[in-house]
């Protein structure tokens, strides 16, 4: 059912902790994550650099995975998203292993849009298809950039305000979740998303678990005691989203249902969809 995280910062942050070296980074839930699952098919890191994610990853479990490592180790950046996967539509392939992106804009998914094969003829991608691979997940990263016009925003800039992602996000989810139910399947499609343009950060809980947390000023690192942004000052902020808590720092669980936006200034916002799961699978 994969592991997500999302990070948006005022500076530029090192991550190696919580990728790699915190109580359960993303390298620990790789292997074993809270609910006893291995995510071992495979995992990518996105950072951004001016307006453009650049995009590390490897078909490998990150817990087995030397290259993991090399990479967490040097991220330094005011926005990520990253992921570890457990495959569930898409065989273990590069094309297959998120996150995905195009443009400034970049995409990942815990879970599984059940009744797929109903869903995918009713997907509308425009000129953003074919996909590269054979998940659901991508299939939706591309349905969601091609009706990012309708919602204000440009599929090739970054956009202006939160608000706007948190619209598309919201709309997305329910329509997915209703052309799903569509398809007359027993299961509830799970959908939490993450997705950036590296200056906002939007997520979505539908199914599966997800917290946050949120950092203010200087601080040395619980983990390993040094400070990840030296140059940060009192003015310092930095929201964390994650499937589950990463660090000993206080966690906030988002609400079943929730849409969930960082603003360009590390402000939030939470927005609730209509309705709700028939089950949450991921506590």
């Amino acid at each position: 059912m994969c592991r997500l995280y999302g990070f948006l910062a005022t500076e530029p942050t090192r991550l190696e902790c919580s990728l790699v070296e915190a109580q359960n980074a993303l390298l620990v839930q790789s292997d074993r994550d809270h609910r006893g699952v291995r995510n071992p098919d495979g995992w990518g890191i996105a950072e951004w650099h001016s307006k453009v994610p650049y995009v590390s990853k490897n078909t490998y479990p990150a817990f087995a995975d030397q290259y993991f490592v090399d990479v967490a180790s040097m991220v330094n950046s005011h926005a990520v998203i990253a992921h570890v996967r457990a495959a569930t539509v898409g065989k273990v392939a590069m094309a297959n292993t998120h996150p995905f992106d195009r443009g400034p804009w970049a995409f990942a998914h815990n879970g599984t849009i059940t009744g797929i094969e109903h869903v995918r003829t009713r997907l509308d991608i425009g000129l953003y298809g074919p996909p590269w691979g054979e998940t659901d997940s991508e299939l939706a990263f591309l349905w969601i950039l091609n009706r990012m016009k309708r919602y204000g925003l440009d599929p090739d800039e970054p956009a202006d305000d939160v608000s706007s992602i948190v619209d598309l996000m919201e709309d997305a989810v329910s329509d997915l979740v209703r052309l799903s139910l569509a398809a007359g399947v027993e299961v509830t499609p799970t959908l939490n998303f993450v997705i950036s343009d590296g200056r906002h950060l939007v997520a979505t809980r539908w199914g599966n678990s997800l917290y946050w947390t949120f950092r203010r000023g200087m601080s040395d690192c619980s983990v390993c005691g040094s400070s990840h942004c030296p140059h940060a000052d009192e003015t310092y902020k930095a929201v964390v989203v994650a499937s589950e808590p990463i660090t000993d720092e206080d966690w906030i669980e988002i609400p079943e249902g929730t849409v969930f936006g960082v603003g360009a200034d590390v402000t939030t916002m939470s927005k609730s969809l209509v309705g709700e799961p028939t089950a949450a699978v991921d506590r």
